[in-house]
Formats: C-alpha cells, sequence, structure tokens
C-alpha cells in the first residue's frame, strides 16, 4: 500500500522544488489563490519542522512566497490572507513561524502591511505570543516577534485601543529578560528586548503630546515601572549607555536619548544609574558632540537636551564634580561654532548651551558670586545690579594705583627730603632741628694694649658710625683725634 503524500517525508532540494511549483502556479481567481495558499501551508505543516530548523531557512521559505508570482499578481489580498492566517494559526507551529517571517519582511518594504495588522487588531495577538504563548526556548522565533513588535511601533503611532493593551507586568517582563540575560547590549535577543522598550516609550510620548483627543495622556508605563522598580533592573540601565556609545543609526540614538531624558528628569529616577555609568554618560555626551558634523542639529539638540538634567538631577551634582574642565570647554565650544561659509550658531543651540552653563557647579566665577553674598550680607546691596559698576569687590580691591590729580592745577613733583639736622617747619621752611643730648660715656678701666689708657684724650662729639658691611674690612682701626 502506498503511502499518503502528506506522510512522505521529502530531501531538502525536494522540500525547496515543491515550494516553487506550489507558488508559481497560474491563479486567475481568488478561490485559486486560496487553494494556492492552503497548499502553502499544508506543506510546511508536513516537512517544515525537518526542514526550516533555522532562522535563515524560515527567512527564505517567507521571501519564496513574497517573490512568488501569485504574491506579485495579487498583493493585496494575499497580504489580507496572511493576516488572518496569522491571528489563526496555532502558537509555536512551523506554520505561523513562517507567516510571521513573510509579514515582518512584507511591512518593512511596505508600512500597508502594517496598518492592516493594526486595523485587524494583530497587535493583541503578537503581544500574547511574546509574552505567554511562544515558548522562549523557541529563541529564533521569540526574536522574530520582538523585532515585528518594533517594526509596527517604528512607522506609526498606536492607536488608544492599542495603547490600552500594555500593562505593567508586560514591561516587567521584557525587562525581566534583559536582566536574566545580563549581557552585552550587542547580543541579538537582548538588543531586540532592548529596543521594544525604546519604541514603546517613544509611543508614550507620542500620544501625550498628541491633539487628536481631548482624554488624558496615557501613563508611561516603562518610566512608572522603573520608577518603582527601578533597583530591580539595573543592567537596563547600563546596557541602553553602552548601546548609545556603539550605535551609529541615529533613530535608535535619538530613541535612547529621548529615554535618559524622561529618567533624568523624573524625580524618582534622578538616580535610577550606577554614578559609574553616568561618567560612561558624560564621556559619550562629550566625544559625541565634538565629534558630530554641524549639520547633524536634531541629534545636537537632543544631546544637549539630555546633558542639562544629567548634570543637575543627578549624583554628578556632588563633588568630586566629574570632567568639569572639559565640559566648560566643551560648552564654549558649541557657543563658537562657525561653518565653512562663516554662518551664525542657531539660536536653538546657544539656548541649550546657554541652559548647561546655568548649572551650579559649571559657575565659572565663584569668588565673585561668595563677595555678592558677602556684600548683600554686610552692606544691604547687591553687586549684580546691571545699573551699578561693572567692576566687582575683588576687581577694585586688586587696584593700587594712585589717581591723577584734578585738572587746572600745576603738577609738583614730591618735595625732597630735608638736609640732614633740618626738619619742616610749620610754614613750609626748614628749621634747625633740636639737639639731642649727647650720649652718657661710660670709660670702662683701660686696657694695657688700649691707646686711652693714659686717660688724656676726650671725645668731642658724638662717636664715629660704624661702618657698613660692605666696608668693614677696608677700615683701618686708630686712635681718635
Amino acid at each position: 500500500m502506498e503511502t499518503p503524500e502528506l506522510e512522505r517525508k521529502l530531501e531538502e532540494p525536494q522540500f525547496w522544488d515543491e515550494i516553487d511549483h506550489i507558488l508559481n502556479t497560474p491563479c486567475p481567481t481568488q478561490h485559486d489563490i486560496d487553494v494556492q495558499l492552503r497548499s502553502y501551508l499544508r506543506h510546511i505543516s508536513s516537512d517544515g519542522d525537518e526542514h526550516l530548523q533555522s532562522e535563515y531557512n524560515v527567512a527564505k521559505c517567507g521571501f519564496s512566497l513574497l517573490e512568488s508570482k501569485v504574491f506579485l499578481e495579487h498583493k493585496s489580498y494575499v497580504r489580507r490572507r496572511l493576516v488572518g492566517r496569522f491571528l489563526k494559526e496555532p502558537s509555536n507551529s512551523s506554520r505561523l513561524h513562517v507567516v510571521t517571517s513573510a509579514l515582518m519582511y512584507d511591512g518593512v518594504d511596505n508600512p500597508k502591511t502594517f496598518e492592516m495588522m493594526l486595523d485587524q487588531s494583530a497587535f493583541e495577538r503578537v503581544i500574547d505570543l511574546i509574552w505567554k504563548d511562544v515558548n522562549k526556548e523557541n529563541f529564533g522565533f521569540h526574536k522574530l516577534l520582538l523585532e515585528l513588535f518594533y517594526e509596527m511601533c517604528r512607522i506609526q503611532r498606536l492607536r488608544p485601543q492599542d495603547l490600552e493593551i500594555l500593562q505593567d507586568d508586560f514591561i516587567k517582563y521584557l525587562l525581566d529578560q534583559v536582566e536574566s540575560e545580563r549581557g552585552d547590549p550587542d547580543d541579538p535577543y537582548n538588543y531586540a528586548v532592548i529596543k521594544v522598550l525604546l519604541v514603546l516609550n517613544e509611543q508614550y510620548m507620542l500620544s501625550e503630546h498628541s491633539k487628536e483627543s481631548d482624554s488624558p495622556p496615557f501613563t508611561n508605563r516603562v518610566v512608572k515601572v522603573l520608577s518603582f522598580n527601578g533597583p530591580d533592573f539595573k543592567t537596563f540601565g547600563e546596557n541602553i549607555i553602552l548601546l548609545l556609545n556603539r550605535e551609529t543609526e541615529t533613530p535608535t540614538q535619538l530613541l535612547i536619548l529621548k529615554l535618559l531624558f524622561l529618567l533624568f528628569t523624573t524625580s524618582r529616577t534622578y538616580e535610577y544609574f550606577y554614578t559609574n555609568d553616568l561618567c560612561v554618560l558624560v564621556d559619550v555626551i562629550i566625544r559625541s558632540l565634538s565629534d558630530l558634523p554641524e549639520e547633524e542639529d536634531t541629534l545636537r539638540h537632543m544631546y544637549l537636551r539630555v546633558f542639562h538634567p544629567l548634570l543637575s538631577h543627578t549624583q554628578l551634582r556632588h563633588p568630586p564634580h566629574y570632567k568639569r574642565s572639559e565640559i566648560l570647554r566643551l560648552l564654549n565650544q558649541l557657543s563658537n561654532i562657525r561653518s565653512q561659509h562663516f554662518s551664525p550658531v542657531d539660536p536653538t543651540t546657544l539656548r541649550l548651551v546657554s541652559r548647561c552653563n546655568k548649572v551650579d557647579w559649571l559657575d565659572d566665577s565663584p569668588t565673585e558670586a561668595k563677595t555678592n553674598n558677602l556684600a548683600r550680607q554686610l552692606l544691604g546691596m547687591s553687586l549684580a545690579n546691571d545699573a551699578g559698576s561693572s567692576m566687582s569687590v575683588v576687581e577694585v580691591a586688586v587696584v593700587k594705583q594712585v589717581a591723577p590729580d584734578k585738572p587746572g592745577k600745576k603738577e609738583r613733583g614730591a618735595p625732597p627730603p630735608p638736609p640732614p639736622g633740618r626738619v619742616r617747619g610749620t610754614w613750609g621752611g626748614l628749621e634747625k632741628a633740636p639737639e639731642k643730648p649727647p650720649p652718657e660715656i661710660v670709660v670702662e678701666p683701660p686696657k694695657k694694649s688700649s691707646p686711652l689708657a693714659n686717660g688724656s684724650l676726650r671725645r668731642r662729639g658724638p662717636p664715629p658710625p660704624i661702618p657698613s658691611a660692605r666696608s668693614v674690612h677696608a677700615v683701618r682701626v686708630g686712635v681718635c683725634d
């Protein structure tokens, strides 16, 4: 008895030949298209478990459908049928894996595919598959679903009913996946989970600024979970900073910076990051702002928007202040950027740089600030008033030059010192200085070797001056006249 066709196990070349034969059969009617798609899925169900073990083969099978004659001639109808199969196929099946792959790669090139999935409530099915239905041991399929979720949220704004589906437990589940890996953010699976969290934060920010409805904005569940459970998910914070350090795509950099901005402007998450990670972030921002080309204004502005709350609200505000001189040098450099055509700095950059300069511990003149406080306390005056003098007390104190005489008076030099024995009188003349009594001379018994031993000589005046140290060796000691 012959084996039924569905039970025959095909070799790998025969499997792919059968796929090509099914998909390239002409289908003039919609009924023929339905029959062909059922044959395609039945073939995957019978031999897919054996020949679709790798992600490459799954992607190849999905691309075989997208490049087939039936899809190229009837794209809209085939897409609707694929979305319907995505909603009905059982979890962890080869057919659902291939259908998801086909929708994923078709949606990247044609955003209407993802719009169709939202319209047919496929977003809720994606969440359930990631969160509950698909075993995590099925690594390739789980990662594909995360990438599908990211792409669906990246190219379009989620509807209010889609945001209502999201729960805190789903966000905690994603953060738990990052925490359990505790590895490199460049790991494919870890990277996919992080991107989903970043794009969800972007969706909440979009809903907050949306003016389509009068209802209050949705609570940002990503920031909420990190606010109340931040110490449990520290690995996520480490990874997004490392990812920002390595990322080269501008859209991903902007997603990271937007989440960092919210975390640094929410009081409960001011100190979510480790201090060492914040120092790494300062290094990344300094390097990025120094190397960004002039035309990258959007990215430069976002870095500066993050820089101010990072320096003002986090642990970096406490001494020792990390790289203060490098930060001041960078801000001065940014405020003096000129292009090759000498165009001025854009006003937004100047405004954001000025905001960073106002951080307390970046104040470049602490001495003047202390002087102003002292003047206010002791004198009841402020030296910061623009209407007053522009010089500070410190600057005035160091001036030692004598002010010139008033104009119209004849300048006179300083009078010469009076001659010896004369002093200046009351009216400016010279008078004889009062004579001082001669010093009392104490005569000691002369020694035999002294020339004064006979006692016949008297002193006629004060003793001769003592020679200076310079000429002490040139004076000959002799008998006074």
